[in-house]
C-alpha cells in the first residue's frame, strides 16, 4: 500500500511537474506581437525580394535559445524565411509540415510537441497565422516555431530520479518499521490465534495474556471471556445431548431426524428394531425416502407440509414385517427456515389388525345374517302370497323359517358371549371338578344320542375312549368347559364319515391336563389350520351353512379355554381327520389335604 500510494503521488507529482515546465517553457518562446506584425507587414508588401531580406533580418534580430527554427510562410504555403543560417535552400519551397497548412486554412494556431525516434529528441512546434494590418481577417501567412524540449525533460527526469531515491529510501525504512510494529501486533494475535485452535479442539485451559487496555488488550480479553462462555455450553450442550440420547434411547417410538435435503442424522435403537435395521451407520447418511421406502410415493416437500398426518408404513415397505405410522414434522428457526424435519414412527401392526378384523367382523356378521334373513323373508313372502292354504308346502315352509330363526339367535346368543368374553364381563363360576367324570358325562350324552336316533339316514359312528382311571380335579367352569367339549364333538360327528370312528382321549402331565377328540374327516387344509379359531371361518362355507353351523363354535371354545387359563390347538392331515387338543392348568389335589389342614 505505502508503494502504491507513493507511485500514485509521483505520478501525479511529475505529471504536474511536466505540465507546469511545459507551459512555463511555451511561454518563453513565443514570440512577441511586434515581431508577428512586423512579418505580416513584410509579406503584405509586392516586391518579394525586399520582403524577403527584411523577414530574415527580422528573424535574426530573435535572441531566445529555446528557440531551434523560426519558418515564415506566405498565405500560398511558400516559405518565405527561416532563422536556420544551414537551412536556406528551403526558402521558396512549399511547406509540408500538416499544422503550417491548417493554421493558414482555419486561421487559428496550432501547436503539438514531436518526437522524433531517430534523434531522440522532443521539440515543441507552434504555428501562428500573421493577420493583415489593414484587414485582421485577411491570412497573409503564418509564423512555424520549432522549440528543444530536451531541457525540459531533461530537468523533469532529473526531479523523478531524485523523487524515486528518495521514494525507495522511504519504502525501506518503512518496511523496517512495518515490520517492527506488526510484530508487536501479530505477537498478541498469534496468541489469540493460538487460543482459539484450542477452543475450536476443545480445550480450554489456556488463556490469553492481556498486556493493555487497548484494543487488542480488550480482544484478548473477550477471547479469554469467550473461553469461558464456550466451555460453559460445550458442558450444558453435552448435558443435553446426553439427556436427549438417553429421551430417544427410552423411547417406546422410533424417532429419525434429518437435515434439510432429508439425509438422516440421528436415529434412535426403536427406529433400528422396528425397521429391522442392526447398526445405525447403514442408515446415517442416507435419505429417509429410500430407507422408509416413501420416494415412490412422496417427496421431500410432501412430507414436511404432512405436518402431524399420519403415513402409514405396510409390511411391504419394511423388512420387519410390522405396519408402521410415520408423522412428520418440520424442524423450523425462528425466520422459518426449515433445517430438516422428524420422524416418529409407531408400532400399529396390532391396531391396524383388529381394526381389519372389525370390518372382516362386521363384515361377516352381515354377511351370515342376511342368509338366513333373506331366505325367511323369501319364504314369509311366499306363505303371504297363497302359500299358507296348501297344507302340504305351508308346514314345510314354516319348519325353515323357524329353523333358521332358531340359527339366528343362535348366532346372536353366540355373538353377545364374545362380546362378553372380549369386554371382561364374562362371569366364570369356577369350581373344582373331577374332569375325567365330566368328560366321560359329556360323551355319554352323544352315545345316548345316537342310541335313541331311530332315523337309518342318520350318519353313524362310535366313540373311542383312552381315558385315564385317576381322578383329576381341575378348576373350571363346568357350563362353559361342557359347551367347548360340544362344540368339538358337534364339529367330530358333522365331518366324519358313516361309520367313523371318533377318538376321546384324557392324560396328566406334570402341570396339565391334556383332552384330544379326534376324527377320521376330510381334515383341514394346512393353509387354512392358522385360522380354523377365527370368527366366522369355515373350511368349507356350503357344507358348513348346509348343515346350519354359525362359524362361531371354535371361536368361542378358543376363548373360553383361554379364560380357564388353557390353550386349545389342532392337528389335521388333509384327507385323514383332524384332532383338536385343549391344556388345562392342573396341580395334583388330595380331597384329604383341606381336611389335614
Amino acid at each position: 500500500m505505502l508503494m502504491l500510494t507513493l507511485e500514485i503521488v509521483g505520478a501525479v507529482f511529475v505529471r504536474q511537474l511536466e505540465h507546469q515546465n511545459l507551459t512555463t517553457f511555451k511561454q518563453q518562446v513565443e514570440l512577441p506581437t511586434y515581431i508577428d506584425n512586423s512579418l505580416a507587414t513584410q509579406l503584405n508588401r509586392n516586391d518579394t525580394k525586399k520582403a524577403n531580406r527584411q523577414i530574415r533580418q527580422i528573424l535574426a534580430e530573435v535572441n531566445n535559445n529555446n528557440i531551434s527554427e523560426i519558418r515564415v510562410v506566405d498565405s500560398k504555403g511558400i516559405i518565405r524565411g527561416t532563422s536556420n543560417s544551414n537551412n536556406q535552400d528551403i526558402i521558396g519551397q512549399r511547406a509540408t509540415d500538416s499544422a503550417v497548412k491548417n493554421t493558414l486554412a482555419t486561421n487559428r494556431s496550432h501547436s503539438k510537441n514531436v518526437y522524433y525516434q531517430s534523434s531522440h529528441d522532443h521539440y515543441y512546434i507552434n504555428v501562428v497565422p500573421l493577420l493583415s494590418p489593414n484587414n485582421t481577417n485577411n491570412v497573409v501567412g503564418a509564423v512555424y516555431l520549432r522549440a528543444s524540449l530536451e531541457g525540459v525533460y531533461s530537468s523533469i527526469n532529473s526531479i523523478s530520479l531524485i523523487y524515486a531515491f528518495a521514494a525507495f529510501i522511504t519504502i525501506i525504512f518503512s518496511l523496517g518499521l512495518s515490520i517492527l510494529i506488526s510484530r508487536e501486533i501479530t505477537r498478541p494475535i498469534e496468541e489469540m490465534r493460538k487460543q482459539t485452535l484450542r477452543i475450536a479442539r476443545g480445550d480450554f485451559s489456556g488463556r490469553v495474556n492481556v498486556t493493555g487496555n487497548d484494543e487488542l488488550g480488550q480482544l484478548a480479553g473477550a477471547i479469554n471471556n469467550l473461553s469461558v462462555r464456550v466451555e460453559e455450553s460445550q458442558e450444558l450442550s453435552d448435558a443435553e445431548q446426553r439427556r436427549l440420547h438417553s429421551v430417544l434411547s427410552h423411547m417406546s417410538d422410533g424417532v429419525l431426524a434429518t437435515d434439510r435435503r432429508g439425509n438422516i442424522t440421528v436415529i434412535n435403537e426403536t427406529a433400528l428394531q422396528l425397521l429391522d435395521i442392526d447398526e445405525a451407520d447403514e442408515v446415517i447418511g442416507k435419505p429417509i425416502l429410500d430407507v422408509l421406502d416413501l420416494r415412490k410415493d412422496y417427496s421431500i416437500r410432501e412430507l414436511v407440509e404432512k405436518d402431524q398426518e399420519q403415513v402409514l408404513l405396510d409390511d411391504n415397505s419394511n423388512k420387519s414385517g410390522l405396519i408402521l405410522s410415520a408423522y412428520f414434522s418440520a424442524i423450523q428457526r425462528e425466520s422459518g427456515f426449515v433445517s430438516g424435519f422428524v420422524c416418529v414412527l409407531h408400532d400399529v401392526t396390532s391396531q391396524q389388525k383388529e381394526d381389519q378384523e372389525r370390518k372382516q367382523f362386521v363384515s361377516n356378521v352381515s354377511h351370515e345374517l342376511r342368509t338366513p334373513l333373506t331366505s325367511v323373508k323369501s319364504y314369509v313372502e311366499a306363505l303371504s302370497d297363497g302359500a299358507w292354504k296348501d297344507p302340504e308346502i305351508a308346514p314345510k315352509f314354516l319348519k325353515v323359517i323357524q329353523d333358521e330363526t332358531e340359527r339366528m339367535i343362535r348366532m346372536i346368543n353366540d355373538l353377545l358371549s364374545l362380546s362378553r368374553m372380549d369386554s371382561g364381563t364374562a362371569k366364570l363360576n369356577l369350581e373344582y371338578v373331577n374332569i375325567n367324570e365330566l368328560f366321560n358325562y359329556i360323551l355319554n350324552r352323544f352315545d345316548m344320542i345316537l342310541k335313541k336316533e331311530k332315523d337309518p339316514k342318520k350318519k353313524k359312528y362310535t366313540i373311542e375312549r383312552q381315558i385315564t382311571k385317576k381322578d383329576l380335579w381341575v378348576e373350571i367352569d363346568t357350563d362353559k368347559f361342557t359347551q367347548v367339549i360340544d362344540n368339538i364333538m358337534n364339529n367330530a360327528v358333522k365331518y366324519s364319515p358313516d361309520g367313523g370312528v371318533i377318538t376321546a382321549r384324557l392324560v396328566e402331565t406334570h402341570n396339565h391336563v391334556i383332552l384330544s377328540i379326534s376324527d377320521q374327516g376330510l381334515g383341514i387344509p394346512r393353509k387354512d389350520v392358522s385360522h380354523i379359531f377365527d370368527r366366522f371361518f369355515r373350511v368349507d362355507k356350503a357344507r358348513s351353512r348346509k348343515q346350519g353351523g354359525t362359524g362361531l363354535g371354535l371361536a368361542i371354545s378358543k376363548e373360553v379355554v383361554n379364560l380357564l387359563g388353557g390353550q386349545i390347538w389342532v392337528d389335521s392331515v388333509e384327507g385323514k381327520g383332524s384332532t383338536f387338543y385343549i391344556s388345562l392348568p392342573y396341580m395334583p389335589y388330595d380331597e384329604g389335604d383341606e381336611w389335614d389342614a
